[in-house]
């Protein structure tokens, strides 16, 4: 076990926030806004489809973690939240084949929880306007597997979920905000410089932590890949998400953790190092995934 630190919260609210339900293609607006006296207000209008002569925004690179009406919230690997209108005028990309050179046209259903995007941006009144959304057809295929597999574990579970209505929502709803559950308990596993592969001292714990987990009511996993700083962020990231996936597959294939239990794996480079990275041994430490007990409040100690 080990003590979640301020900046693990933020990771681990980028990967339970992935799994906010999500809307239908975009038509009119409901977006999320802070109001005056700092509390989350939705605010309707339609998007502009004409986007010539508005002022250019910032490019915002980051991973999907929420979907409201025609709103998408991107958090950046700092952990940052950026609120983006997408609208009729919004060109959405994705890129594959060679050298990524082929391009498709997308809707908006493409932009689903999970997505990593580079999004660029107009100014829209106080808002930002995605003028250009880009992502990768391999991420794609990645969150909708995960989009279409969450939702079919639902409905195969739809009955025994039904039996609590307070376990449904929590599980359904999943998390708009960490600070919403209780984490339990945290065990990490760790990985040889640039490998995925999970060791066999690997597999033995996560199996031992999630009986652990299956003793206690109402209990997610929310499971999250980091790596050390050798190599590029590209690398990084692609690296601590297929971290993530192998430890998540691992739970589910064979410890028999039920998918429905578990919320989106998240991969977050070197984001919140456990130790320092000039020395060795630091880095060994940072070469992990930790995996972690969340309780939603509302349910905890029925």
């Amino acid at each position: 076990m080990s003590v979640i630190s301020k900046r693990a919260r933020l990771a681990l609210f980028a990967g339970a926030a992935a799994l906010v339900p999500a809307s239908g293609a975009f038509a009119q607006e409901e977006m999320p806004q802070r109001n005056e006296e700092g509390t989350l207000a939705t605010v309707y209008g339609s998007p502009p489809s004409d986007l010539e002569g508005l002022p250019e925004g910032p490019q915002i690179e980051g991973v999907i973690t929420a979907r409201n009406g025609s709103a998408i919230q991107v958090t950046s690997t700092n952990g940052s939240e950026t609120i983006i209108s997408v609208g009729a005028g919004t060109t959405i990309k994705s890129s594959g084949g060679f050298l990524g050179l082929d391009k498709d046209r997308l809707g908006p259903d493409a932009l689903l929880r999970g997505l990593p995007v580079k999004v660029d941006t107009v100014q829209w009144g106080q808002r930002l306007l995605a003028s250009d959304i880009d992502l990768k057809s391999r991420d794609l295929r990645t969150a909708s597997m995960i989009d279409a597999g969450t939702r079919q574990q639902f409905a195969e579970q739809g009955a025994a979920i039904e039996e609590n209505a307070a376990v449904a929502e929590a599980l359904r709803g999943r998390v708009a905000n960490i600070d919403q559950y209780n984490v339990k308990g945290t065990t990490n596993v760790y990985f040889d410089t640039g490998k995925y592969n999970l060791s066999g001292t690997a597999r033995n714990d996560l199996c031992q932590f999630a009986q652990q987990a299956q003793e206690m009511d109402n209990a997610l996993l929310l499971v999250v890949g980091y790596t050390d700083t050798t190599g590029s962020y590209e690398i990084n990231q692609e690296l601590s998400e297929k971290r993530a996936g192998r430890v998540t597959n691992f739970l589910q294939q064979q410890c028999k953790w039920e998918p429905w239990r578990m919320l989106t794996p998240t991969g977050m480079a070197t984001a919140d190092p456990a130790a320092d990275n000039s020395t060795e041994e630091g880095r060994a430490q940072n070469r992990r995934v930790a995996v972690n007990i969340l309780v939603s409040k509302s349910v905890d100690g029925m």
